[in-house]
């Protein structure tokens, strides 16, 4: 049997599966489930691992069986049960669009879709965090979309693992908390709430996380470094043009701060491409980071230091 004709078989299955699953996603019984784990003994564990690492190749909304396994084992080993289901599930979900379209997908992405492929895959394990803490697109789409990029397959699994465990934790003693109410255990309320703080603390960790990910910028010898390797590479000066002039960064394109909003149209071809953004300091910086960003530009950073440190650190400079 012939590479094309196994993927194609691949994806019949896992889309005959996927369509299964969801036509008849109301008719599962998470309190059965539990019953017929337990009656599994030891092999209870492996069998709940095994059936959510499955629901999440088969696009099975997890939090059901996250409560559950939170219900059936506790905070820890619950945790440890379903945070390890969900990161096999989307390490198959990886492998299996990596094996069946990932080459279809280099040779057709074109324009836009190409230069998201890039950001994604240079950000690597970066995106990965980012996204596991803040999750911009559904869990079980996402799983299959990164693999049809080149990120590190090790990386990805490293980093949905360490990156999922907040929210992993958070839903997973939510679930046990439920079960010692049903139960009534002792200190119900205290668990109740605490299970409801960790809750609010991953509502709120993606504001904190988006905050800090924009606040992020590049040293100067990493600007040095990106200026000579990467092509790519937009610096963008965005003092006025009297600053601009006496001194620069080579190869730095000048668009003042007070003139960037109008001038996005000159910058559109270097969207989802990398831009650093630099002035006398970071302040001037840092707004023109926040115009690019809601203008659908991806991947901006701000130099760090400025041209102050720049020319600090003696740095050649050009001179018009």
């Amino acid at each position: 049997m012939n590479h094309r004709l196994l993927r194609w078989l691949l994806l019949a299955v896992i889309g005959g599966g996927i369509v299964v699953a969801v036509v008849y996603r109301d008719h599962f019984d998470a309190q059965a489930f539990g019953h017929w784990v337990e009656q599994a003994g030891s092999a209870g564990p492996l069998l709940f691992i095994a059936v959510y690492a499955l629901a999440t190749v088969l696009f099975l909304p997890g939090s059901v069986l996250t409560l559950t396994g939170g219900a059936l084992f506790g905070p820890v080993m619950g945790t440890f049960y379903n945070l390890t289901g969900a990161a096999i599930g989307a390490a198959l979900a990886f492998l299996i669009a990596r094996y069946t379209a990932s080459d279809w997908v280099a040779g057709k992405a074109g324009g836009r879709l190409a230069q998201l492929k890039e950001g994604v895959e240079k950000e690597g394990w970066r995106f990965v965090a980012f996204v596991r803490l803040v999750p911009l697109f559904p869990f079980n789409l996402l799983n299959y979309a990164l693999g049809l990029t080149r990120l590190n397959f090790s990386h990805y699994v490293i980093a949905s693992y360490i990156f999922m465990l907040p929210g992993a934790f958070a839903y997973t003693y939510l679930g046990y908390a439920g079960r010692e109410a049903i139960a009534g255990g002792e200190a119900v309320i205290q668990k109740g709430l605490l299970a409801l703080g960790l809750l609010a603390m991953v509502a709120f960790l993606p504001r904190m996380v988006s905050h800090f990910r924009q606040d992020n910028g590049m040293n100067l010898e990493t600007l040095q470094t990106e200026l000579h390797s990467n092509p790519d590479l937009l610096l963008l000066d965005v003092r006025t043009a009297e600053d601009f002039k006496p001194g620069h960064v080579a190869d730095a394109i000048n668009i003042p701060l007070e003139e960037l909003a109008s001038r996005l149209e000159e910058l559109s071809t270097h969207k989802g491409k990398s831009v650093a953004l630099i002035c006398t300091t970071d302040h001037r910086s840092r707004k023109a980071a926040q115009i690019l960003r809601e203008n659908d530009f991806t991947n901006v950073c701000v130099v760090l230091g400025g041209m102050r440190q720049w020319s600090q650190y003696n740095y050649p400079i050009t001179h018009n």
